[in-house]
């Protein structure tokens, strides 16, 4: 009997443990390096280690850091310097920690290499051309340009960049990291940024363009934690000092690889370090990519969808519970109502990511709670419209009927005016949880999980099979929406509301 009940007990004492939260941003490299330091945490078997994957750009990884939502995550020593403390050149990792002690963050366990920015074309293109500098950009304004939207915005990025070329390029296209390696293949695009370590360098045959005024610094690869992380877990931080210089340039050019050219699942590639598969003189195993039915059927799937159904039915009731009683005020009172469906149209109009990053900040923290706040607000304009609407439909000669029976104006509205105008409601209702499970994808880019979480991971190494695991659930459970809403509308609407419709 005991031995059960500790059997019973073990998942519990599971969840129990202390959670040490690591984000990655958007791009392979971050995945794979945050994946390797998620499980030496586990290794350490001090606390659970948790993955948020993706969460964006620097800024939104940074303020998540700070915020407390992550323990830590991989940066680089010239992103430190330069993005996050403005500082004109990349110090000692001694001077960036005291820089960083005002914020009650630390840096440390340098991983052994250096990933710095540079710019890229096709090799053939560039040899036409005669272009191996990035000086020699200048001769030729007529080339296109696409950079990653991190790059265009850093302090360090283009326009300091441009500056310091003096490059004649007025117009510059922002274009996905992962997607400018096929554009450029494509002769859409003629130059590019990369990172040194992409493993796409050498498989699509480009020239980097060499660095002749020695504008990019030293990006050493290091790991960004909060400072009282070492007090707090130390085991785990013991655990973490043993990637120190374990990383050099060409392991992770070829872990890099093995998730972008061979799709490798980025826990597998992880794994394959920590099992030395990645080592110098060791044999790298070349895996079939995965086909589109093991990325949907992968191990992570009900997980994703526990995430994504979470976010649309809680974003869902909140809609209903204040979109419903809008939409009955906006009816019963008309010159408040073109307030109420202005401001619920204008909320509809904001851009979904810009709308997550203004509640980031106003909620100071990343993840389900920002994600579900922002869906909510966009689930507002189609119930209210549909409520007012619905309302506005009943006859006036059944309220007066209603009147007449001695129904005094909140009874006749529950009794009469609702019931006749459920099935507009209900279509207002289905309208927005359908458009939020599509729209639920983007809270994967401030961490709140959900089949965005593949959709993002695709993007960053261009897997359209992964891509596809994430959009067909996606279309799959918007499907299924509709037809529990065509099931509630059989059994919550009369035959005789539905037939005079």
């Amino acid at each position: 009997m005991l031995r059960l009940l500790i059997l019973l007990l073990l998942p519990a004492l599971g969840f129990a443990q202390p959670v040490v939260n690591v984000g990655s941003k958007r791009f392979t490299e971050s995945y794979i390096l945050a994946e390797i330091a998620t499980q030496t945490v586990n290794g350490a078997g001090e606390a659970r280690a948790a993955h948020q994957q993706g969460l964006g750009n620097t800024a939104i990884v940074f303020a998540a850091l700070k915020s407390g939502a992550i323990h830590f995550y991989p940066e680089y020593t010239g992103t430190v310097a330069f993005e996050l403390l403005g500082l004109k050149a990349v110090p000692d990792l001694d001077a960036l920690n005291r820089e960083l002690g005002r914020h009650g963050l630390a840096v440390g366990v340098p991983l052994g290499f250096s990933n710095s920015y540079a710019l890229a074309m096709l090799e053939s293109r560039a040899e036409a051309l005669g272009i191996a500098r990035i000086s020699d950009l200048f001769r030729h304004p007529g080339l296109k340009l696409a950079l990653s939207q991190e790059f265009l915005n850093r302090s360090d990025g283009w326009r300091a960049l441009k500056r310091a070329y003096q490059l004649p390029f007025a117009e510059v296209r922002g274009l996905d990291h992962g997607l400018a390696y096929e554009a450029l293949v494509g002769a859409e695009v003629d130059v590019m940024d990369v990172y040194s370590t992409d493993a796409k360098i050498a498989r699509y045959r480009l020239r980097v363009l060499q660095d002749d005024r020695g504008f990019f610094p030293a990006y050493d690869a290091v790991l960004l934690y909060r400072a009282d992380f070492p007090q707090r877990f130390p085991r785990s931080w013991q655990a973490l000092q043993g990637l120190q210089g374990r990383i050099p340039a060409t392991q992770m050019i070829a872990m890099n690889a093995a998730a972008e050219l061979s799709a490798q699942a980025f826990s597998r590639v992880a794994e394959g370090f920590r099992e030395g598969r990645f080592a110098a003189g060791a044999p790298l195993i070349q895996e079939e990519r995965r086909s589109f039915v093991q990325a949907l059927l992968g191990p992570d799937l009900w997980r994703l969808t526990a995430q994504h159904l979470l976010l649309v039915f809680a974003s869902l009731v909140l809609g209903v519970a204040a979109g419903v009683p809008l939409g009955i005020w906006a009816h019963r009172a008309p010159g408040a109502g073109n307030w109420i469906l202005g401001a619920a149209g204008v909320l509809q109009t904001v851009p979904s990511l810009a709308l997550l990053a203004f509640l980031i900040a106003a909620l100071d923290r990343i993840g389900i709670v920002p994600a579900i706040v922002a869906l909510f607000l966009y689930s507002l304009l189609p119930i209210i419209r549909n409520t007012e609407t619905g309302l506005a439909g009943v006859s006036r000669g059944l309220r007066d009927s209603a009147t007449a029976l001695g129904l005094t104006e909140w009874p006749r509205m529950r009794l009469i005016e609702l019931p006749l105008a459920a099935r507009t409601i209900l279509a207002g209702i289905k309208t927005s949880a359908v458009i939020n499970v599509g729209t639920a994808t983007i809270a994967a880019f401030i961490g709140a999980g959900g089949y965005g979480e593949r959709i993002v991971a695709g993007l960053a190494v261009n897997d359209h099979a992964l891509l596809l695991a994430g959009a067909v659930p996606a279309a799959a459970l918007a499907l299924l929406i509709q037809a529990l809403f065509y099931l509630l509308d059989r059994s919550l609407v009369s035959e005789g509301l539905r037939a005079g419709n």
